[in-house]
């Protein structure tokens, strides 16, 4: 295990030493790296001899630096290139695992391949795959119907003026295909007048991302099947980027928590099961001192919870964030 592995110099894993603390108690297992990226997280746990990480990526990008990572750790690196909600699928020992990890960021890779389209800044062909993908960007903004682009910006991109923007995309794409500075121009144009810290092609970048790799879905299956490979006892750490993303991981940990009645005035059968222990009930935030190195971190929130039973019901989850899914589902359009 001599041999140095050179990952990304500006790539800094999130809320790294915050997450270690939590695992520590359970030091001397198996992890596993579900969004494996530049493989901070992984290169940490490992650091440990009696670790093992089992890491997944279901970016085709990830399998060469994953080679070397086999290289130098042997058996104690185990990877597949598979999306993290058929984790459940993995050709691997369960027995012994202590820990899953989410980190439901983007590598600086990945920004700054500006073939992948995920950044304003990129021009040409709308793309937006994170890999393993069945459409891209292009075919959702140029053939989706208004009132379906209405819905992805406005639920998924939390945009103010969707209807407007789509309108004008749809008008746009009469005289030719629109092109990812296509997007930007008619963002810019829309919300002229805007003044704010973030770019204005923000949300609407995020919205089609949020689309086109299916991500509502992605999560709450991810989150299931971690679940349901994960003994008793282990732990589920998730780090999230926007509020979506943090609303779903933190009913799926505040509701399986909680012991509610349908009414005080009936008798404790109408209690959800309580499978999970929080230990901190509020999101784990990056310090002052990590956002002004890595500024990426600011919008990180880590949450995590202990698995203390079993359950194979999670119907509540699902029909909490049923109207995501239902935009989610628009695709079968393309």
């Amino acid at each position: 295990m001599n041999a140095t592995i050179k990952l990304e110099k500006d790539h800094f894993p999130v809320l790294l030493d915050e997450l270690i603390s939590i695992i520590s108690p359970l030091y001397g297992g198996t992890f596993i790296d579900c969004t494996f990226g530049q493989g901070g997280y992984s290169e940490k746990i490992l650091e440990n001899k009696n670790n093992k990480v089992i890491a997944i990526d279901r970016d085709a990008d990830s399998i060469k630096l994953a080679t070397k990572f086999k290289e130098k750790y042997k058996n104690c690196f185990y990877f597949e290139n598979i999306k993290f909600s058929e984790i459940n699928k993995l050709k691997v020992n369960f027995q012994n695992l202590n820990g899953v990890i989410f980190d439901l960021g983007y590598s600086l890779n990945q920004i700054k391949d500006y073939k992948r389209g995920l950044s304003f800044n990129s021009t040409g062909k709308l793309n937006m795959k994170l890999g393993l993908n069945s459409f891209s960007a292009h075919e959702t903004i140029n053939k989706l119907d208004q009132k379906s682009l209405e819905k992805i910006f406005k639920f998924f991109g939390e945009e103010k003026k969707f209807k407007i923007i789509s309108k004008k995309i749809v008008e746009e794409r009469k005289k030719k295909n629109l092109k990812t500075e296509d997007i930007v121009k008619i963002v810019n144009r829309v919300k002229s007048n805007k003044s704010s810290k973030i770019h204005k092609s923000t949300k609407i970048f995020q919205a089609i991302r949020i689309f086109v790799n299916q991500e509502i879905s992605e999560l709450i299956n991810g989150l299931i099947n971690s679940f349901k490979i994960l003994p008793i006892g282990g732990v589920i750490v998730v780090v999230t980027f926007h509020s979506i993303e943090d609303r779903i991981v933190k009913f799926f940990f505040k509701n399986y928590s909680e012991n509610k009645n349908l009414s005080r005035y009936l008798p404790n059968l109408n209690k959800n099961k309580k499978i999970f222990k929080l230990i901190n009930r509020k999101p784990i935030l990056p310090s002052s001192n990590e956002i002004k190195n890595n500024p990426q971190s600011r919008s990180a929130k880590l949450r995590y919870a202990i698995k203390i039973a079993n359950e194979d019901n999670f119907e509540e989850l699902y029909k909490k964030f049923k109207y995501l899914i239902e935009v989610e589902n628009l695709s079968e359009k393309l």
